[in-house]
């Protein structure tokens, strides 16, 4: 039904993705399908990385452990963006079709106030893309 899952992953909060990270592992599984790990990163020094090489290196260590705990093939594909905390849905979106993705799985939190009026990652990738969304919390 799946060949390719795209998993987007923000690695400050990497404790929080495991729900919506072992779903990926067990549809990867079941469906013979392989995982992309999108994430979206800034082009200037940060937390991740001083360089788009650093957080490069760091999302492929994260895509390694993914590979070896699910047992399935795991890629790392990072994104690079002026500033992250506003292109992210737009890099993600893009990045969909650079996957060729079939199904989305994601992490998210409780809405809150905010989300009645702005769409999170999650609600705004499930009302627009092309293909499968699932939205875990």
């Amino acid at each position: 039904m799946f060949s390719k899952i795209m998993v987007p992953v923000d690695l400050v909060h990497k404790d929080t993705l495991g729900k919506a990270l072992d779903v990926a592992g067990d549809m990867a599984k079941r469906h013979g399908a392989s995982i992309d790990v999108v994430s979206v990163g800034g082009e200037l020094p940060g937390e991740l990385g001083h360089t788009p090489q650093e957080f490069g290196d760091r999302l492929q260590g994260f895509a390694d452990e993914l590979r070896e705990k699910y047992g399935v093939t795991v890629k790392a594909d990072p994104l690079m963006a002026h500033d992250p905390a506003v292109e992210t849905t737009a890099e993600l979106m893009k990045a969909i079709d650079k996957t060729g993705a079939d199904l989305v799985i994601m992490a998210s939190h409780k809405p809150g106030f905010l989300e009645h009026i702005f769409s999170s990652h999650g609600g705004y990738i499930a009302q627009h893309a092309q293909c499968s969304v699932f939205v875990v919390r």
